[in-house]
C-alpha cells in the first residue's frame, strides 16, 4: 500500500514532542539485582549472571526460581540445552536438580542469554564445598567438646562469620559475633591479643565461604593457632541448640513477626506471675511427657525456649525437643531475667499451654479457607488461573478454572486481565509461585497463588492439604 506523499508536515516544538513522549511512556519497572549482597564479598555482578540461592524447580514446566536477597527471578529452560554442574558431577541435564536433591537456600550462580526480554536459563552451577587443609579443620565433635568446657577452661575463642541479622537468630553456644564483611573493622576490638590462642572461625555450612575467608584475614594478621568449624550452624542445629540475646528474640524474631514456637520452662505457677508474650506453659519437669504431646508439623520449626535465668531447666526442654527430633532450637541466655533487665515488658494472666506453630505466609499466598470459597463460587472479579501443563489437568481440574499453563503465561497475557484478581493454582504451589513471579514483573499486582497440595478429579472436585 502507498501513502500519499502531498501532505502537508507540520512542524511542532520539541517541548511538545518531549511532553508527549513522557505522558505515553510507562514507568519503567525497578531493576532487579543480579547479585546477593552477601555474594558481592568475594563476586562482581555479570553480565548474563545471576548469583543468588536456588529456590525451586518444575521440571514440568521447565522452569527455575532463584532468590536474590528480596528479589525472585524465574528463568526457563530447554531441557536439551540446560547444563547443571555441581561438585559431584561436571556437566549433566536437568535432571541432576532432582538426582542430587540440590536445597532450596544452596547457593548457585546462574548463566543465561536475554531473549526478547526473557532471561533463559543456560547453565546453573550450584556452589560445591570450600575446601580446606585437613589440619585447619574442627569437626562438629571437636566443637561440642570445648563448646562444653566453655572459653576459659576449654581456651579458645569461638566466632560466628555471619552477618549479624543471622547471628541474632541463634548462634552456636559461647560464640560472639565478626562478621566477615566487617572483619577488618571489628577484628582489633574482638580477636584475643594473645596471636597463639585457638581462634575458631564458623558461618552457614559447608559451601559458605565466610568463615575460610576470615581465617585467612587472621593468619595475615599473624595468628598461628587458627581452625574452621567447616559444618557451621546447619550441622550444629541437627543435633545441639543454639542461643540468642533477650534483645535479639525482641528485635529479630517478635518485632518483625517471625514465625516461630516460644517456651516458657519454667513451673506452670511462676509462669502465671509473669511470662513473655506469646509465650507457652512448658514445664521442664514435664518435657519428656510433654513433647510426646507436641505436634508442630514441621520438625524444622523454629522453638525458643526459655526459663527464670539461664538455669537448667531451659537446657532441660531444649534437649528433650532435639532428641524428639526438632531441629531448630534456640535458648534465651540469661532466661525471663535477662529479658526483664533488657527493660522489655512482661505479660501477665492466663499463659498458653498448647503450642502451635504458623509459617508465616509467602508474598502473594492466598489462605487456603479463602481459595476454598472462590473455587465453591466465584465472583465476576475473580478468576482462577491453573497454570498446570494441559498433561497434567488432563486429569482433572476446577471446573470454573482456566487453564494457562507456566510457560504459556507470557505469550497469553490477554486472557490474563489486570482488572480482575487472579488466583494461581498447581498441584503443590511451585508452579504457581513461580507464575505469580513471572506477573508481578509484567506488572499485575492483583494477584494471588495458592501454596498447597491439591490433587483433582475428573468431575472437578478436587482435596487440599497444607503442611
Amino acid at each position: 500500500m502507498r501513502y500519499p506523499t502531498s501532505l502537508p508536515l507540520v512542524a511542532l516544538p520539541l517541548a511538545v514532542i518531549a511532553v508527549a513522549s513522557l505522558a505515553s511512556a510507562e514507568p519503567s519497572p525497578p531493576q532487579k539485582p543480579t547479585i546477593a549482597k552477601i555474594c558481592t564479598t568475594c563476586h562482581k555482578a555479570e553480565t548474563g549472571v545471576l548469583r543468588g540461592y536456588f529456590d525451586n524447580v518444575s521440571l514440568k514446566s521447565k522452569a527455575i526460581q532463584i532468590k536474590i536477597d528480596d528479589a525472585t527471578e524465574v528463568l526457563p529452560f530447554d531441557d536439551k540445552s540446560f547444563q547443571v554442574v555441581n561438585e559431584k558431577r561436571e556437566n549433566g541435564d536437568v535432571a541432576l536438580l532432582k538426582d542430587h536433591k540440590l536445597k532450596k537456600g544452596h547457593e548457585v550462580k546462574v548463566e543465561y542469554r536475554e531473549e526478547n526480554g526473557v532471561k533463559k536459563a543456560l547453565k546453573l552451577t550450584a556452589k560445591p564445598p570450600v575446601e580446606l587443609p585437613k589440619e585447619a579443620l574442627l569437626s562438629t565433635a571437636e566443637v561440642e567438646k570445648l563448646v562444653a568446657l566453655g572459653p576459659e577452661k576449654g581456651k579458645y575463642f569461638l566466632f560466628d562469620s555471619r552477618p549479624a541479622l543471622r547471628f541474632n537468630e541463634g548462634a552456636i553456644p559461647t560464640a560472639v559475633n565478626l562478621p566477615y564483611p566487617a572483619f577488618d573493622k571489628m577484628a582489633d576490638k574482638l580477636l584475643p591479643a594473645d596471636k597463639k590462642a585457638l581462634v575458631i572461625f564458623y558461618c552457614a555450612g559447608v559451601t559458605c565461604n565466610m568463615s575460610p575467608a576470615s581465617m585467612k584475614k587472621a593468619v595475615a594478621l599473624g595468628y598461628t593457632n587458627v581452625r574452621v568449624y567447616r559444618d557451621g550452624m546447619p550441622a550444629w542445629s541437627e543435633k545441639h541448640y543454639g542461643v540468642l540475646s533477650a534483645q535479639a528474640l525482641k528485635e529479630s524474631w517478635l518485632d518483625k513477626e517471625m514465625s516461630h514456637v516460644l517456651l516458657d520452662a519454667r513451673s506452670a505457677a511462676a509462669a502465671k506471675k509473669g511470662f513473655i508474650a506469646g509465650a507457652v506453659s512448658f514445664p521442664a519437669a514435664k518435657a519428656a511427657k510433654l513433647v510426646q504431646t507436641l505436634d508442630l508439623s514441621q520438625k524444622k520449626a523454629p522453638i525458643i525456649v526459655y526459663d527464670e535465668a539461664g538455669g537448667t531447666d531451659g537446657v532441660t526442654v531444649a534437649r528433650a525437643l532435639l532428641k524428639a527430633g526438632y531441629g531448630n532450637v534456640k535458648l534465651l541466655t540469661g532466661g525471663l531475667a535477662a529479658w526483664q533487665k533488657a527493660g522489655y515488658a512482661v505479660a501477665t494472666g492466663n499463659i498458653a499451654t498448647k503450642a502451635v506453630y504458623v509459617a508465616k505466609p509467602k508474598p502473594g499466598e492466598i489462605d487456603v479457607a479463602e481459595f476454598r470459597k472462590y473455587a465453591a463460587s466465584l465472583p465476576d472479579n475473580v478468576l482462577i488461573i491453573d497454570v498446570r501443563t494441559t498433561e497434567e489437568t488432563s486429569a482433572g481440574m476446577l471446573k470454573n478454572a482456566r487453564n494457562v499453563p507456566l510457560p504459556q503465561l507470557r505469550e497469553r497475557l490477554a486472557e490474563l486481565p489486570k482488572d480482575k484478581l487472579l488466583l494461581l493454582q498447581c498441584n503443590t504451589g511451585n508452579q504457581a509461585e513461580m507464575a505469580y513471579h513471572t506477573l508481578k514483573e509484567l506488572g499485575y499486582g492483583n494477584i494471588r497463588f495458592l501454596n498447597a497440595k491439591t490433587t483433582f478429579a475428573k468431575d472437578g472436585s478436587f482435596t487440599i492439604t497444607k503442611d
